[in-house]
C-alpha cells in the first residue's frame, strides 16, 4: 500500500475541518489466553510515518521500530488492558469494547471523531465512525493496530517466563497445535481464557 493511500481517508475529514482524529483498534480478540488490548492514538495532521501499515502485515521487528516513532511523534496515544477473568465474565466482545473505552478515556487530549475498526460501535460517548479494516486504509488506526499488537506481544512473553512450557512466546496465546498440545499434557494455567476452553474444564 502507499503512504499517500493510508492518509487519505482522514485528510478528507480534516478537509471538512476535523483535525484531531483518533484511531482505535485491538490486539487479541482470538487467542486462548492473556488479555485482550485497545490503543487509541491521535496523529499529527502532517505526519507521515514510512512503513505504516496494518500490524498483521508487518514483521515483528518492523513492528516494533513503528512503535517507539508512533510513540514519540504521536499527539496523544494510550494503552488498555482488559484481563481474561472479565474476558470470561462478561465476553470477548464486551471485554473489547471495555479496553477501547478504557485506552480512549487515558487520552490527553479529547478528540473531535473516533475511527473504530470494524463494523461495531464500542460506545465511546464520542463521535465515531466505524470502518471496516480501517486498520489497512486509516493511518491513525494502523498506528493504533500496532500499539496494541507490540504491547500485548511483550505482556505475552513476559508471561512466558512466568508460565513456561505453553510457548506463549512463540504463538502468544493464539490456538496453534503446539499451543493446545501444551494444554493437553499440562492443564490450563492462570491466564487461560476458560470461555474459550470449555472442554478442557477447570485447572
Amino acid at each position: 500500500m502507499k503512504t499517500n493511500d493510508l492518509y487519505s481517508y482522514e485528510n478528507e475529514l480534516r478537509k471538512q475541518g476535523l483535525s484531531l482524529i483518533c484511531g482505535i483498534d485491538e490486539a487479541g480478540r482470538g487467542p486462548l489466553a492473556g488479555p485482550v488490548c485497545a490503543a487509541a492514538c491521535i496523529l499529527p495532521a502532517e505526519l507521515k510515518i514510512e512503513g505504516l501499515n496494518d500490524s498483521k502485515k508487518l514483521s515483528e521487528k518492523r513492528r516494533e521500530a513503528l512503535y517507539e516513532q508512533i510513540t514519540a511523534q504521536a499527539l496523544a496515544w494510550a494503552v488498555c488492558l482488559v484481563d481474561e477473568r472479565i474476558i470470561d465474565e462478561i465476553n470477548i466482545l464486551q471485554a473489547t469494547f471495555r479496553a477501547m473505552r478504557g485506552a480512549v478515556s487515558q487520552l490527553e487530549i479529547r478528540p473531535e471523531l473516533c475511527l473504530v475498526d470494524g463494523n461495531r460501535d464500542p460506545g465511546l460517548g464520542l463521535p465515531t465512525r466505524t470502518v471496516v479494516k480501517a486498520d489497512a486504509s486509516c493511518a491513525s488506526v494502523a498506528a493504533a493496530s500496532i500499539l496494541a499488537k507490540v504491547t500485548r506481544d511483550r505482556l505475552m512473553l513476559a508471561y512466558d517466563a512466568q508460565y513456561p512450557g505453553y510457548g506463549f512466546a512463540v504463538h502468544k496465546g493464539y490456538g496453534t497445535r503446539a499451543h493446545y498440545a501444551a494444554i493437553d499434557a499440562l492443564g490450563l494455567c492462570p491466564i487461560h481464557r476458560r470461555s474459550f476452553l470449555k472442554r478442557h474444564g477447570p485447572a
